[in-house]
């Protein structure tokens, strides 16, 4: 298990995620309403997350795709539906369903995106 603080809109939610589940999997599952329009296939970018403290894993490459073709994305950047937890994390949910007034999107899949 590993330990993640996701900063919300509504302010810290600490938890444990069970090790090589999708980071939007676990926050998802913890009440956060993050952002997955896409349903985890790293297309749009919307579950992106600021990673504060932890190793997120390395890039893939469709998330490195799909990154590239945005302007507002950093270096401390990652899309939650491309990350396995594999240590402790301290994120920033930079989208919510409440927030955004949207729907979160489809539930993304436990399968990693091609």
């Amino acid at each position: 298990m590993h330990r993640i603080t996701a900063e919300t809109a509504s302010g810290p939610v600490a938890f444990d995620a069970e090790g090589d589940k999708k980071l939007v999997l676990c926050i998802e599952d913890h009440g956060i309403d993050i952002l997955h329009r896409c349903g985890g296939n790293a297309r749009c970018t919307t579950c992106r997350v600021e990673i504060i403290h932890g190793d997120p894993g390395p890039i893939r490459d469709a998330e490195k795709a799909i990154m590239a073709t945005k302007d507002d994305m950093t270096d401390h950047m990652r899309l939650s539906c491309q990350v396995r937890v594999i240590d402790d994390l301290h994120v920033r949910v930079i989208n919510q369903a409440s927030v955004k007034g949207i729907d979160a999107g489809p539930r993304p899949a436990h399968e990693d995106t091609p």
